[in-house]
């Protein structure tokens, strides 16, 4: 909506909800809120009173957090010891908060969330497949209905460069149609997925986000 020929207000309050949700994730991803629970500890599910209709309980993702004793739990130890922020659970509710973001900021084509989101290598990537997307004409509409699981599967800590992988699997409906509108890729019904997603930081570096510096499918 453009005012008097002045600067359109839509974008400014566009741009104000991307910023508000990065600088959210920015304050979760890695970080301790103190709401998290123990590993392996499921939120409670709500019980619907005696005399009243049920409700259907939300679902809640199965969050695993590996073995201290493991290899992949003495390696998040180490990223502790290095950074005394890091905690796994906290972690996980922002890597699943990311995850979110990404795959439906990637359907949306919103490069400045991805630039923040993403390293430099992996941007280029999403952004060409992006700007291949536009160049077509198609639209992709992407809907996370569920997520199943976020597991951590892999963790390394190479001098100041921490990495954690985490498993995703997730209900979701992914639909690319072309210009006139006809489906070109995808199915408008819902599909689960697997994917693998390795997220990145130095722990000597003041911003606590993590970026994503990996994906595959399983």
């Amino acid at each position: 909506m453009m005012q008097g020929g002045g600067f359109p207000i839509d974008l400014i309050l566009f741009g104000m909800v991307a910023a508000f949700l990065v600088l959210r994730l920015r304050s979760v991803l890695g970080r301790r809120t103190g709401f998290e629970r123990p590993p392996g500890e499921r939120a409670p599910v709500p019980v619907a009173p005696v005399g009243t209709d049920a409700v259907p309980a939300p679902a809640v993702p199965h969050r695993g957090v590996p073995d201290a004793r493991g290899p992949v739990g003495q390696a998040l130890a180490r990223i502790r010891s290095a950074d005394p922020s890091f905690d796994p659970a906290g972690f996980l509710n922002g890597a699943e908060g990311a995850f979110r973001m990404i795959v439906e900021g990637f359907a949306a084509g919103n490069r400045p969330l991805l630039r923040d989101l993403l390293s430099d290598e992996t941007y280029a990537g999403f952004e060409g497949a992006i700007s291949e997307r536009e160049a077509k004409g198609e639209v992709q509409r992407t809907e996370i209905r569920e997520i199943r699981e976020a597991v951590i599967d892999g963790a390394d800590l190479r001098g100041t460069i921490a990495e954690v992988t985490v498993r995703f699997v997730s209900d979701q409906v992914n639909l690319t149609t072309d210009a006139a509108g006809k489906p070109v890729a995808g199915a408008d019904a819902v599909t689960e997925l697997t994917d693998i997603w390795t997220f990145q930081r130095d722990v000597q570096n003041a911003d606590p986000t993590w970026k994503l510096v990996g994906t595959r499918s399983a």
